[in-house]
């Protein structure tokens, strides 16, 4: 590719996932964007510490076994990805996506790594609460929305 058509800066796509079927349409949406404008794609998970259970991922598929909360993160980002991409093997930028996987409080990394990556845009899915609810609890992509200063498309 001639730089032409992909300029150093803001090249990446860059999309956050949980693993929620909100952040698999978020991917394919950002995957589908990265192949039009043939651009990279970057697929970001922060590992969040859950309060009910500090420093570890439960695994569903061995009953009552803890894993390190890095190591099952990292297990459960391979396993979402490969099967996001054998349901949407036609999508090449997923094939050829960057993982990266960090560990911290989600609005917070998502925005340090967009702040270093500067992507051409960062793709994040919501569950589109109701007003109500989204008043009193608020969001994480409502708060990287607020917070960002680059381009961001949010998928309900």
């Amino acid at each position: 590719m001639s730089k032409k058509n992909l300029p150093t800066k803001r090249a990446t796509i860059l999309v956050a996932v949980d693993f929620s079927s909100h952040s698999r349409k978020a991917l394919l949406y950002a995957a589908q964007l990265a192949s039009d404008l043939k651009r990279p794609l970057q697929i970001l998970h922060v590992v969040h510490d859950p309060g009910e259970s500090p420093g570890y991922y439960a695994n569903k598929k061995a009953k009552k076994q803890l894993q390190r909360l890095e190591e099952r993160a990292s297990e459960m980002f391979d396993e979402f990805l490969v099967h996001t991409i054998h349901k949407n093997s036609s999508i090449t930028p997923l094939k050829k996506a960057k993982q990266i996987l960090v560990s911290g409080l989600p609005v917070t990394r998502i925005l340090e790594i967009e702040k270093k990556l500067q992507p051409y845009m960062l793709v994040m899915g919501s569950q589109g609460k109701t007003k109500l609810a989204h008043l009193m609890l608020g969001s994480k992509a409502e708060q990287v929305v607020q917070l960002s200063t680059g381009p961001i498309t949010i998928i309900k």
